[in-house]
């Protein structure tokens, strides 16, 4: 198994950078696929690829056991980011099958799919279907906010619980969500990439608690040592909203948006049929917000 080759795409990202330690502390053999491979700087072979690039993509994928797939476009280039991971899902569906890979592991996000699914969980939804539509055994596993250390949707409720002792928000502050520590989400994709039982399922994936973000942020202002007062306002939508964690937080505008669009909908597992198979042991809120707060995982 160790002598499997496996790749992580998204090498340099969020959950890409510490995939690739973790599995190097399993001892497993890692290649690194990034966009600037001559930039990376990590302890593993890079090759560069662009997903929207079909021909930077058999050489990157040359001789992969398994795949890690972490790629989504937050932010629009002058395409829809919808339009953008249709278009790289399939262009690596594609190659992967023509080059052998055996093995997709996908990260996508927790949310049912109806008219109140906002299009960022569509569109991770979609690519999460071609992935599984194909020859390869695709593993999708769907996670809500992941706590940790460079997480968007993190660092937007750490930044926001901060810096205004006083919110005015949306409706939204009231939803439920099952967010997961990053040392979990961890755990599981490497689990997964052990177990081969998991090969081809879809699995809902979350911390312990269940939480509205309203109890979220007050959990967090906690452990900074703070105070937040939060009032819902109806009329706020996620484009006023977007522009108001614009200025008050490191998070852009335009990467903002499709994230609070998404926090319309409640993302909480469904079921927990990966626990039979890959075993994590979950880290409670608090306890992945003191973690995140000191930067560790």
């Amino acid at each position: 198994m160790t002598e499997e080759l496996l790749a992580v795409t998204g090498a340099t990202g969020f959950i890409g950078s510490n995939l690739v330690k973790s599995l190097l502390a399993k001892g497993r053999k890692v290649r690194a696929l990034v966009r600037r491979p001559q930039e990376y700087t990590g302890a593993v072979d890079a090759r560069r690829i662009d997903i929207l690039d079909k021909a930077s993509l058999p050489a990157a994928l040359e001789g992969v056991h398994t795949a890690f797939y972490l790629v989504h476009s937050m932010k629009n280039k002058g395409r829809e980011f919808a339009q953008m991971d249709r278009e790289g899902a399939e262009n690596f569906l594609n190659v992967a099958e023509s080059s052998g890979v055996k093995r997709i592991i996908y990260l996508g996000g927790l949310g049912e799919t109806g008219p109140e699914l906002s299009e960022h969980l569509k569109s991770r939804a979609e690519v999460g279907r071609i992935l599984q539509s194909g020859r390869i055994q695709t593993t999708v596993l769907r996670a809500a906010i992941i706590v940790g250390p460079g997480s968007a949707s993190w660092e937007m409720l750490r930044q926001l619980t901060e810096r205004l002792p006083v919110m005015t928000t949306p409706r939204w502050v009231e939803t439920r969500c099952q967010p997961i520590a990053l040392r979990d989400v961890l755990g599981y994709l490497v689990g997964c990439a052990e177990v081969e039982a998991t090969a081809g399922g879809t699995f809902d994936i979350g911390g312990p608690d269940i939480l509205t973000y309203h109890q979220m942020m007050t959990q967090v202002a906690e452990l900074l040592g703070k105070r937040v007062r939060i009032y819902g306002i109806p009329i706020l939508s996620p484009r006023l909203s977007s522009y108001w964690v614009d200025l008050v937080t490191d998070v852009p505008s335009n990467v903002a948006r499709p994230l609070i669009d998404g926090l319309r909908s409640e993302v909480i597992c469904r079921d927990d049929k990966i626990k039979s198979l890959v075993h994590v042991d979950l880290t409670p809120f608090r306890e992945a917000v003191s973690l995140a707060l000191k930067g560790a995982i």
